[in-house]
């Protein structure tokens, strides 16, 4: 049995959608699915999902102290190398987006790249990482709000929340925002839109004013990034180094947010591909300057810094009233933070259960006809990001470890895409004659240098699964209390997988299929449609 691929030699650039008109509806409809969900988002609203879900308010004032105390000062360079590999990634997926614009981008495109066991794993990779990252960010409050007011603290005393009574109330705050967020996504898209791009505007004007502190205090001039500090107990500075960049690894997520909202995006083969690029780019500037900004403006570059992280500085630099102000805009980051990370779950998890892949996927992919929203996925996230934000009482050791491997699986989630495209590419693809989108313009293409870059994307996603999976004492058992802690990242990734043979939909026949070659059978896009001899 051989398998070729046939394509026009001198394809003809035609519109996406037909020429009946119906526009992104029956664009849709090409690639076999009706259009169910209210499509209503615009290019802002597209490019709010990637920034929020990336929220480097919200990570950054996090985890500043984890690359500076490894790396010191020039841990800064981590950054720019970080966001040159995701930026190879987000290359190919805005390149993909523009040729399937459906909900649940990550499992659509890994399957229709390398078939369908790849895709189902890609998109449950992605769908646990996602309801590990939404707990880890609504707990997130618990650093911010009793900071802001004491009477936040409802559940004891101590705030750290590390301490029993601080990780309790952590779970208490953490569940009331997964409420919220919850009811907003099963409101409808729109208001997740107006609630979501109203917190990306203040986050911005956030991330804007923490520059200009930072930059108009500084103590000390931008050279201050080629100080590699002390290393600490590693040895020697590059090993140093490369642990300081796991900070970077760990922010530069979830920028594909625009492909999940596809099918509620208004012609998303034009807005998807460019706000997957703008939402990682303005992240990766936005982000640089406040690493800069803090070094800058760091009373000390010691261990104050290490321990205290971005917090520390900020309340040198704005002292108690604007230092509070501050941190009302982090609680809005981390409130629309969780809002993206979620919305993004429930697009993905309806998008397979449409494609009847998951348990109960008559129920999990019903949408509300009022609304537009599948109502069902995004409560059952809720509850399932509540199940896991309990793990923390009295194991906050444990919950850093979860929040630790679930960057793993949202790298290995790009890998199913990025990986089998490589594949598909050398082997000649992109070629048909979709090359325009419905307004006539030419869909995003990486055209000569698609080969280097997605090479270059798959090589980078493979050494960051390393790094972020290495057993390192330091990172995932910091207190030394669980050695078998260290081994969480290749133990979390086997039971990942174990549990997703276990679950796979094995005998059932995929009611949208297509071959690792090929396109939906469906679609009228057949010029790149494999046959089977």
């Amino acid at each position: 049995m051989t398998m070729t691929a046939h394509s026009s030699p001198e394809p003809t650039p035609t519109p996406a959608s037909p020429s009946s008109g119906g526009g992104d509806s029956d664009d849709l409809l090409d690639l076999g699915y009706d259009q169910q969900l209210h499509r209503s988002l615009g290019k802002f609203a597209s490019f709010a999902a990637g920034f929020s879900f990336v929220s480097i308010l919200t990570t950054i004032f996090q985890l500043f102290g984890l690359g500076f105390g490894f790396g010191g000062p020039a841990f800064f360079w981590t950054w720019p190398i970080v966001y040159g590999g995701q930026f190879l990634v987000a290359l190919c997926f805005a390149e993909i987006a523009a040729r399937y614009p459906i909900s649940g981008a990550i499992y659509q495109w890994s399957r229709r790249m390398g078939g369908e066991v790849v895709g189902w794993f890609g998109g449950w990779f992605m769908m646990i990482a996602q309801i590990v990252t939404a707990a880890a960010a609504a707990i997130a409050l618990q650093v911010v709000l009793p900071a802001v007011w004491t009477g936040f603290q409802i559940i004891g005393d101590d705030p750290t929340l590390t301490s029993t009574s601080g990780a309790a109330n952590a779970v208490l705050l953490g569940s009331v925002l997964l409420v919220a967020v919850t009811a907003i996504n099963c409101v409808g898209v729109r208001w997740m839109s107006r609630v979501n791009n109203i917190g990306v505007t203040c986050e911005l004007v956030g991330v804007t004013a923490v520059v200009l502190a930072l930059f108009t205090h500084a103590k000390r001039g931008p050279d201050v990034v080629f100080d590699t500090g002390l290393p600490g107990q590693q040895p020697g500075y590059i090993w140093a180094f490369i642990v300081s960049g796991l900070m970077a690894a760990y922010v530069m997520v979830g920028f594909g947010s625009a492909g999940e909202l596809a099918e509620e995006t208004r012609n998303p083969r034009r807005v998807a591909p460019r706000t997957i690029r703008m939402a990682l780019t303005v992240s990766a500037i936005g982000g640089g300057l406040m690493l800069l900004g803090a070094l800058m403006a760091a009373p000390t570059l010691g261990d104050e810094l290490a321990t205290g992280g971005l917090p520390y500085v900020l309340d040198s630099v704005l002292g108690g009233f604007w230092g509070k102000v501050l941190l009302c805009d982090v609680a809005v980051a981390i409130f629309i933070c969780t809002l993206a990370i979620q919305t993004a779950c429930s697009r993905l998890m309806f998008s397979m259960a449409r494609d009847g892949r998951l348990p109960f996927s008559a129920r999990l992919a019903h949408v509300n006809a009022r609304t537009g929203t599948p109502i069902a996925p995004s409560i059952l996230i809720g509850l399932l990001c509540v199940a896991t934000l309990l793990v923390n009482v009295g194991n906050p050791a444990i919950f850093a470890t979860l929040a630790s491997v679930c960057i793993i699986l949202i790298y290995l989630a790009y890998l199913a895409v990025t990986g089998p495209m490589l594949y598909r590419r050398l082997q000649g693809w992109p070629k048909g004659t979709v090359e325009v989108d419905a307004e006539g313009k030419k869909l995003f293409g990486l055209g000569r240098f698609g080969i280097i870059v997605n090479l270059g994307a798959v090589i980078y996603g493979a050494l960051m699964v390393v790094n972020l999976a290495w057993p390192r004492t330091e990172i995932f058992d910091p207190a030394g209390d669980m050695p078998i802690l260290r081994w969480a990242g290749p133990i979390s990734i086997a039971i990942t997988v174990l549990v997703g043979i276990a679950c796979y939909p094995r005998g059932k026949e995929h009611p949208k299929p297509v071959t690792p070659i090929g396109r939906a059978a469906t679609s009228r896009q057949t010029s790149d449609i494999a046959t089977v001899d």
